[in-house]
């Protein structure tokens, strides 16, 4: 299932009239040119803007080409209202970037100006209100400039599906983790819908397909997918119910919006009434560009989904966990590298990892709620989670989160995952990132983050950067080095 935005990159030149017309051309086909030797399919918009009706016509070719993400390049001064007319009027992300000069000996008739240009284009940008894809060197030669572009797709995949986007919800938020409960107004403020459901409308729905023809086909890919991790076979077909009545209902109600992802309560009664844990099909949704975000973890699932338009890749929701024993971190000295004690910590979620991104998934009970609901006896309706060591490798932590006052904030820090075993259950891993016991506690506990964090398994920390600053979120953090102090972190420590 294609759950994330398609983008068909367009690139339209901009020419102020006193320059000339032929240079921003001339330079637009040469950054179309280095696109296309970088493999970067890009839609070349003929028209070149010089003025309003220009900006219009340009719009109008944009439409017919359906292009959905459009690279503003000013290959001259460029006009500052038309220019950013055009960005005002397109419906879709936008990108400002601007021709430097090719060469000391043409610095009269093919001096352009476009540096210059760039500075009077972001002035009336401010005054459109827009929040333009920006590069942190926005001029450059054609080459360079491609691979701004390159840049720009990614972060233009997340803004465009986040503007596109409904979060079906199933449940009240559980009152033991009041940390997953945000406003969630100004998730509407960003272009996210929202479709708060009760528990009995996911268990009338689950009713529903009771004989959906489907099911015994996703029971059998099930076991396909779990190989010898299928332990319990049995309970295949009802949790392939589980998985046909959400995708079911997705389909039925997206209404007006185009891609849809979850966030569900799923304990302690979804247990008595479903008969098993929904983990796995948590698991295996994601990895259908599907994020289901467990324990209604509503900014959870939004934080999901922008690290899987990021990538393009099956991302998970963890809890930044437990601590790493010390005599762990000394006896995997050989894995641990330069890292210190406090610079790693476990990953960890009850099962609903993809099976890609673990070594040797199987199919296993859920020991917490098996203590709380079944008095540790024989598991029955606590199995069904999907567990495994997390297969070793990049890392990126990542979460969009409100504060209690409804304002956007947000984390994002690169990573690896080790290649240590986690002695433990779950879908676990031991996580390193540099100074993590410095941002745990000056940007998790300081701005009140909750214990959930998405996981892209790559680095992404630029792309989710800048989509972030195209979304108006300011309050950004990362993981700073030693040398850095947070603003209220003791000198003196």
């Amino acid at each position: 299932m294609k759950n994330i935005p398609e983008i068909k990159l367009g690139i339209v030149a901009v020419s102020r009239d006193c320059f000339p017309v032929e240079l921003s051309r001339k330079r637009k086909l040469r950054v179309v040119e280095e696109c296309l030797n970088r493999d970067i399919p890009i839609t070349e918009i003929k028209t070149i803007v010089e003025n309003e009706k220009d900006s219009l016509k340009a719009i109008k070719e944009a439409q017919q080409e359906n292009v959905n993400a459009l690279v503003i390049f000013l290959g001259n001064f460029g006009p500052e209202g038309p220019t950013t007319l055009l960005a005002q009027k397109f419906e879709g992300p936008v990108m400002f970037a601007a021709a430097a000069e090719e060469t000391g000996k043409d610095l009269v008739g093919g001096r352009g100006d476009a540096f210059c240009g760039m500075l009077n284009t972001s002035y009336n940008a401010g005054l459109r209100h827009l929040l333009p894809y920006i590069p942190e060197y926005p001029v450059g030669t054609a080459a360079e400039i491609a691979e701004m572009i390159h840049d720009f797709l990614p972060a233009a995949r997340i803004v465009g599906g986040i503007k596109k986007l409904k979060i079906f919800t199933f449940g009240p938020r559980p009152q033991d983790f009041l940390a997953c409960n945000a406003p969630i107004k100004p998730l509407y403020d960003i272009g996210v819908e929202i479709m708060e459901n009760s528990e009995l409308d996911l268990y009338d729905a689950f009713k529903a397909v009771e004989n959906d023809s489907g099911i015994k086909a996703v029971a059998q890919d099930m076991a396909t997918e779990l190989g010898k991790g299928n332990t319990y076979p049995g309970l295949l077909e009802k949790l392939a119910q589980y998985e046909v009545a959400l995708v079911k209902w997705m389909e039925e109600n997206l209404g007006a919006s185009e891609y849809g992802i979850f966030a569900n309560k799923c304990w302690p009664a979804f247990e008595n009434y479903f008969g098993f844990v929904p983990c796995y099909i948590n698991s295996r949704l994601a990895s259908r560009g599907i994020p289901v975000a467990c324990e209604v973890d509503i900014y959870g699932a939004l934080s999901e989904y922008m690290v899987l338009c990021a990538t393009e890749l099956p991302p998970t929701l963890l809890d930044i966990n437990n601590t790493v024993p010390a005599d762990m971190f000394i006896g995997a000295k050989n894995k641990t590298g330069d890292y210190k004690l406090s610079d790693l910590f476990m990953g960890f979620h009850c099962g609903n990892t993809p099976s890609s991104c673990l070594k040797d998934p199987a199919m296993k009970y859920q020991l917490i709620m098996n203590r709380l609901l079944e008095s540790g006896k024989k598991p029955d309706i606590t199995r069904g989670t999907l567990e495994g060591q997390i297969r070793p490798g990049e890392i990126t932590l990542f979460r969009l989160q409100s504060t209690a006052g409804a304002n956007l904030c947000a984390y994002a820090a690169e990573g690896e995952v080790l290649d240590i075993p986690p002695r433990s259950f779950g879908s676990i891993g031991v996580f390193a990132v540099k100074e993590m016991g410095r941002f745990y506690r000056h940007v998790l506990i300081e701005k009140r983050f909750p214990h959930h964090t998405a996981v892209a398994f790559k680095h992404t920390g630029k792309t989710l950067f800048s989509a972030l600053r195209m979304l108006g979120v300011n309050d950004i953090s990362h993981n700073q080095p030693r040398a850095m102090l947070y603003q209220n972190e003791n000198p003196f420590s």
